[in-house]
């Protein structure tokens, strides 16, 4: 297994930028309850042998705790003994590695977020077009066009993964479950920062635009 050469450092190092995230989405309440789940990969990566740290399931994500995170393999399943059990969702961030190869994926609950994911429900995608913020999506077209994929968000969630498997779009960084919220991803931390806030940037803008054309 590919854990084997994970280091100490790499562990810590992983740990230390899920810290740093989570604290600056909980500062923009985006984690409501205990609600969203955020993970970066770890050591080496084979589509079918590989390693993330991610948030431990029902923590308040408002506060620092030495148990915050855990690692787990690319089934979901720890790495090491540990009493804490990963996010109930982490099925889909191994699903999200497999296909991509990502170093880093955040999933975060907004209002805008889940109201765009249900108002573009029958459409299956959430439409967006000639928005700057398109670039920070590494999207450079003048004028671009987009269409941000949205999947069932069913109890089960290993129901829900073959809806990514079939839905997700390479060049779009991102998915929504329906009145669930977004996963981003990117090839690490930062990146998929940026990608998260792009996203969200970009749901507003299209909720406040839907507003003003419903007032026309």
């Amino acid at each position: 297994m590919a854990y084997q050469n994970v280091t100490l450092e790499q562990k810590q190092q992983a740990f230390a930028e899920l810290r740093d995230v989570k604290g600056l989405f909980a500062s923009r309440g985006w984690f409501p309850g205990t609600s969203g789940n955020l993970s970066v990969r770890v050591g080496d990566f084979a589509a079918d042998d590989f390693q993330f740290a991610v948030t431990a399931s029902g923590k308040d994500k408002t506060v620092h705790t030495p148990e915050d995170y855990l690692i787990v393999d690319q089934n979901g399943k720890p790495v090491e003994a540990t009493i804490l059990r990963p996010s109930a969702e982490t099925l889909i961030h191994t699903e999200i590695y497999r296909l991509t190869g990502a170093g880093a994926i955040f999933h975060i609950h907004s209002v805008y977020n889940s109201i765009v994911s249900e108002w573009f429900w029958d459409r299956k995608a959430v439409p967006v077009k000639a928005v700057e913020l398109i670039k920070g999506l590494n999207i450079w077209e003048e004028d671009a066009e987009i269409d941000i994929p949205i999947v069932s968000n069913f109890a089960e969630i290993p129901r829900i993964v073959p809806e990514v498997t079939e839905r997700l779009n390479a060049k779009i960084p991102g998915i929504l479950l329906r009145n669930h919220g977004i996963y981003a991803w990117g090839a690490n931390a930062f990146e998929a920062k940026r990608h998260l806030e792009s996203f969200e940037f970009l749901f507003e803008y299209v909720y406040r635009l839907e507003l003003l054309k419903g007032n026309k």
